[in-house]
């Protein structure tokens, strides 16, 4: 289904005036919240794993709404219950991460090389830095967000726990 013009045009007007609103650096929402910001995505990786967990890793936007929504709502009470296996990379950073095959690189260069196009995205690895669970992208409906994050973390534990094929 094709909106009209004028619908569109008002979607995307509400859309920048609710962008512009959240980047502001007077309003309430200028306060983002963040997650940690690793020196490594190995060692991060590594953290969660010991606890048999996955490493989740967001990936945010400065002054997105939706990124701010997510962390604050689902991703801050998972990392006060996971632990040290919820991170942030942020989209637009010169910020340096070890990535997992070991070269220090940008945010941005790692999530431009996992093919991420969209903030927020929420990804989840093992500790050899395989993604073990659908990739969550977009904020999604809020009613459902946090049935959407529970049913990856539980195919992402559910790889965890397999046990590796033998080696030949």
């Amino acid at each position: 289904m094709t909106l009209p013009t004028p619908t569109r045009r008002g979607l995307l007007v509400a859309f920048g005036a609710c962008c512009s609103v959240a980047a502001s650096p007077r309003s309430a929402q200028a306060q983002e919240s963040a997650l940690p910001r690793p020196a490594s995505l190995p060692d991060a990786a590594a953290a969660a794993a010991r606890r048999n967990e996955p490493l989740v890793v967001l990936v945010s936007l400065r002054g997105c709404p939706f990124c701010e929504r997510i962390r604050r709502a689902h991703l801050l009470p998972l990392q006060r219950e996971q632990g040290p296996g919820v991170v942030q990379l942020d989209l637009g950073t010169t910020t340096s991460v070890v990535d997992f095959d070991g070269v220090l690189r940008s945010h941005t260069a790692v999530v431009r090389s996992w093919r991420v196009t969209m903030a927020p995205t929420v990804l989840m690895f093992d500790a050899a830095g395989a993604e073990i669970a659908e990739r969550l992208v977009g904020a999604g409906l809020a009613d459902f967000y946090a049935a959407y994050l529970d049913q990856r973390l539980q195919t992402a534990r559910a790889a965890l726990a397999r046990p590796l094929p033998p080696r030949s």
